[in-house]
């Protein structure tokens, strides 16, 4: 009787801890909070091609962006709010003329499905401040197959120290 009583005590201990686990790693990908800003409080803040990419959607003309063929070590951030999306080491050349990645900070970039312009695609924006980032396409290189083609004037740099 005591084994029993002693297994399902631990029994009850051990799957408490893994919903506890599980619960606190959805809290925290769940706690970005949605940084809201008014039109007139972006275009204060962002350059006119930025405030037309991230709040608008619109593109840069391919191979023309700061970040295309940028191979240094670091992170790319938002540039409406700075918030991490990329690392270095997913970026690749794609030959689209945008700055490529592979794969993204998970949690950090959301998916909308985009039906404009006559063809759907996946829009990513940014998890934080919903300003548009560009698009995922599945034509990208293993392990992932994803291609995040994203414009230079929707990122910040920061290199690695």
């Amino acid at each position: 009787m005591k084994t029993v009583t002693l297994s399902i005590i631990l029994t009850l201990y051990f799957v408490s801890c893994s919903f506890a686990q599980t619960k606190t790693m959805e809290d925290s990908i769940k706690k970005t909070e949605l940084l809201i800003k008014t039109d007139a409080e972006w275009k204060e803040i962002l350059t006119e091609e930025e405030y037309q990419i991230l709040r608008h959607k619109a593109t840069e003309r391919a191979f023309t962006g700061k970040y295309n063929k940028k191979h240094d070590q670091g992170i790319y951030l938002c540039g409406g709010c700075q918030y991490p999306l990329f690392y270095s080491s997913e970026k690749y050349d794609s030959g689209s003329g945008w700055p490529a990645y592979s794969d993204c900070i998970k949690g950090h970039v959301k998916e909308i499905i985009d039906n404009s312009h006559g063809m759907r695609r996946v829009e990513v924006v940014c998890a934080k401040c919903n300003g548009h980032l560009g698009h995922v396409f599945e034509d990208g290189p293993s392990p992932t197959g994803l291609r995040y083609c994203v414009n230079s004037a929707s990122l910040n740099f920061e290199e690695k120290k």
